[in-house]
């Protein structure tokens, strides 16, 4: 579902899936995909004017966050207010409240980036890291002794994609 802050740009509009659910209080602009029952939440801004922005399938980007030319892929978990620029987080990865992935930075699948973290430009974090600290210090998940499946089950896309039904007011047209 999509509203009126749904903008195309240099004539590129954005492709929302019919099984998205856009907040009509977010801002999307140009050259924008996003996939099936993902859910794309109140104050969250997503411009795809200086490049792409790919929001995958069961994907969920929290209130009060920036994608600016950025991919996410399926199953991802946004936390509010977090900022992407130019980055891309791979299938079944979490980014926390507040983080910041910086430009060409791309975020490892089935990794947790913890809230507050700041990942610099152009790293590349493994498969199945967490991710903490500013600047970000990597360590390999089954190290840190943090039930993963725990976590993601949690935050899981499935109980994002039914909350995004249940608040029809913040996303009918």
């Amino acid at each position: 579902m999509v509203d009126s802050r749904t903008y195309a740009f240099e004539g590129t509009e954005p492709d929302v899936h019919e099984a998205a659910a856009v907040s009509r209080e977010a801002t999307v602009v140009g050259d924008v995909e996003i996939g099936a029952d993902a859910s794309v939440w109140p104050g969250v801004v997503l411009r795809g004017d200086v490049g792409p922005v790919r929001v995958g399938r069961e994907t969920h980007v929290g209130d009060n966050a920036t994608l600016h030319a950025a991919t996410l892929e399926d199953r991802v978990m946004v936390g509010h207010g977090a900022v992407l620029n130019e980055a891309t987080v791979e299938e079944g990865a979490l980014v926390g409240f507040n983080a910041t992935i910086n430009t060409g930075a791309t975020i490892g699948a089935g990794s947790i980036v913890a809230a507050g973290t700041v990942v610099p430009d152009g790293y590349d974090i493994p498969a199945e890291s967490f991710v903490r600290g500013v600047p970000a210090e990597t360590t390999p998940l089954e190290e840190t002794g943090i039930d993963a499946e725990a976590v993601f089950e949690e935050f899981s896309s499935g109980e994002y994609t039914n909350l995004a039904q249940r608040h029809e007011e913040l996303f009918d047209e």
